[in-house]
């Protein structure tokens, strides 16, 4: 009897081990703008100004609701993207949000963006991070488009060009 609840025991390890579903995945990009870390901050934590600078976007609407705060992202294609604002970190100059609804290749999107005094006092160093899962939850076979590495493409799809267009709208200002 003790070796059957021996045997019983280890199978089902054996069996958590196997069923663990996605991994979280992680982009992390950064540049330096040739502009002072506070003027590179009071740009970037505008919540409401991404569409200048998203690739793609054509309008953003903040609502607010309650205490929280909700950007709608209209893209050229006509979608939307709704995001909900986490934080605004005037201290450690850092802004965080999520995705609350969205049709994309990945999911439970959480990023935030940081503002940190670069080599000067003339250059501030942006870092982006975020933080999401490819859109299949369960394990294998994963159907085609909704794997991790769709997901990981997708994100950096996004946030290189992202940045790239935010240094400019920065150093324009």
């Amino acid at each position: 009897m003790k070796k059957f609840f021996i045997f019983i025991f280890s199978l089902l390890v054996s069996l958590q081990l196997l069923a663990h579903g996605p991994t979280p995945q992680k982009v992390q990009e950064s540049l330096t703008v040739n502009v002072s870390a506070d003027k590179a901050w009071t740009y970037v934590k505008e919540f409401g100004n991404i569409h200048e600078w998203l690739p793609g976007a054509k309008s953003t609407s903040v609502e607010k609701k309650g205490e929280d705060t909700f950007r709608t992202i209209t893209l050229d294609s006509g979608k939307t993207i709704e995001e909900k604002l986490k934080d605004v970190n005037d201290n450690q100059k850092k802004i965080r949000w999520e995705i609350t609804k969205a049709e994309l290749p990945f999911t439970d999107y959480n990023a935030y963006l940081t503002v940190k005094k670069g080599a000067n006092d003339n250059e501030a160093v942006i870092q982006w991070t975020a933080r999401f899962y490819r859109v299949y939850k369960l394990n294998p076979p994963i159907p085609e488009g909704q794997d991790d590495a769709t997901a990981k493409a997708s994100v950096e799809g996004i946030v290189k060009p992202a940045l790239e267009r935010l240094k400019k709208a920065i150093e324009s200002k």
